[in-house]
């Protein structure tokens, strides 16, 4: 595939843009590729041509974009080994983590759209009352440059599956993976116009879709602040809008646990991605008593990660992706510990480059800076609670409500305290994730929900019919 591109994809044409983004490797800072930097032009164009394909996508028997989702998922499953490449190469991440979480699981997901596209009734009897799932038009889609290839499958499943059409803005910085999804598009044979692709900046692409008034849902992912000023741009044209935000989620490990598979479990959650996750487990609440214990063993495994060249088996922390990123990551760090955080492993220091040492903070109060803000790189904050009212009391004392954890010696204990956290998910003792599973958060972690049924519903309008 040619990583130098220059072009959005308009109505099934492959239209060039007048400038370009470089598009550089984060572990080696060399140049690998651009993507186009569309202008308000190309976004109202890719609109238009969404706007003019959605009648007769919408027109098809869900089992029969159930079909071309199936093609469009063999397109993408021949192109496995260049997906997990290309998202090494612009992300950064390692290439063990990429396999698994950036790619397959995405397919994952796209194959699970298609399963409910074919099997979920669109229309329920309620009483004398039949309810119509109708799709709910344009879908216009802003994705971010920590998960891009998995963050574009979670919105534009769902809503291919539900009969609308796709208008795609990928984050600037990682485009690439983009392309290689809008190739199979072509590939599979999907209408013209049903999936269009405006790489872009945020300030100009971005904000030109979020804003659109032909929109009918627009989809975001990405940071509270981007999101709650794309939110608004949308919803001055009443569009509706699905958030997926920052986290700052917290681990509760209770004394009866497994307690050292739980704090490492704990330590891989907040380092994975470098720790550029929204929904990592960047907090570690353990009892007060067997604190120290948790600090050597998180302090000893985090140490032992391996950072280094991402393309490389044996790596488990690749870069973070910039160097701003990089030395924002290093001043919180810095603040933390002028304010008396402990450092039980890592600091402020740097491996080399982009890349960021795994950290772990101790004796940093819950109210911290540190322990309230999402920092999004490999820092893990642990703190003791005295007793559970108080560790489910610091799990939900933060303005997100993304993710979380709980560890206990049985699963209707840990159910318990799950029940009570604030949060939009929480695994329960090292439970597998769940692409059937709705995926979102409360409070400043979002609106609406991705994966499943729920995932699909986001992309509906709901007509009741009285008989």
């Amino acid at each position: 595939m040619n990583l130098d591109r220059h072009e959005a994809l308009i109505g099934g044409t492959w239209v060039p843009a007048g400038k370009v983004i470089d598009v550089d490797n984060p572990a080696t800072g060399e140049r690998i590729g651009s993507g186009a930097a569309s202008d308000q032009q190309l976004v109202e164009d890719a609109v238009v041509a969404a706007a003019a394909a959605q009648r007769q996508w919408a027109a098809l028997s869900p089992v029969q974009r159930a079909d071309q989702l199936d093609n469009l998922l063999a397109a993408l499953r021949a192109r496995r080994d260049a997906l997990v490449d290309i998202t090494v190469a612009e992300v950064g991440v390692a290439v063990n983590i990429a396999r698994p979480w950036h790619i397959d699981v995405a397919l994952d997901i796209i194959a699970s759209a298609a399963h409910h596209a074919r099997n979920f009734d669109f229309q329920q009897e309620v009483g004398h009352s039949l309810l119509l799932r109708r799709p709910a038009g344009v879908v216009g889609a802003i994705t971010p440059w920590n998960y891009p290839f998995y963050q574009l499958a979670g919105k534009v499943g769902s809503a291919l599956a539900a009969g609308c059409t796709f208008v795609h803005k990928p984050a600037e910085l990682t485009p690439l993976s983009a392309y290689m999804f809008a190739e199979a598009t072509i590939e599979a044979g999907l209408p013209a116009g049903v999936f269009n692709l405006v790489p872009g900046s945020g300030q100009e692409a971005g904000a030109a879709l979020a804003a659109h008034p032909r929109l009918d849902v627009m989809s975001f992912t990405g940071s509270t602040a981007v999101g709650s000023t794309a939110g608004a741009a949308a919803m001055a044209n009443l569009t509706r809008v699905c958030l997926e935000l920052g986290g700052k989620s917290s681990s509760i490990v209770c004394a009866d646990a497994q307690f050292a598979a739980a704090v490492r479990a704990t330590v891989d959650s907040c380092m994975l991605n470098s720790g550029q996750s929204c929904d990592a487990w960047s907090r570690l609440l353990v009892p007060q008593e067997r604190y120290e214990e948790a600090l050597e063993i998180a302090g000893a495994y985090a140490s032992s990660l391996v950072v280094g060249d991402p393309a490389s088996e044996e790596t488990d922390l690749g870069p973070v992706i910039t160097a701003s990123q990089r030395d924002k990551i290093a001043e919180t760090v810095s603040q933390a510990i002028q304010r008396g955080a402990r450092v039980i492993t890592g600091g402020p220091t740097r491996e080399h480059g982009n890349f960021v040492t795994p950290t772990v903070l101790a004796d940093l109060p819950v109210t911290d800076p540190a322990s309230q803000h999402e920092i999004f790189g490999p820092v893990l904050i642990v703190h003791p609670y005295r007793d559970e009212d108080e560790a489910i009391e610091i799990a939900n004392n933060t303005a997100y409500g993304l993710g979380g954890s709980v560890w206990a010696g049985s699963t209707e204990r840990a159910l318990a305290i799950a029940g009570r956290m604030n949060t939009g998910q929480v695994d329960l003792n090292g439970a597998d994730f769940n692409v059937e599973a709705p995926f979102g958060g409360w409070k400043q972690s979002g609106i609406g929900r991705e994966f499943g049924i729920e995932g699909l519903l986001e992309f509906t309008e709901l007509t009741s019919v009285q008989r």
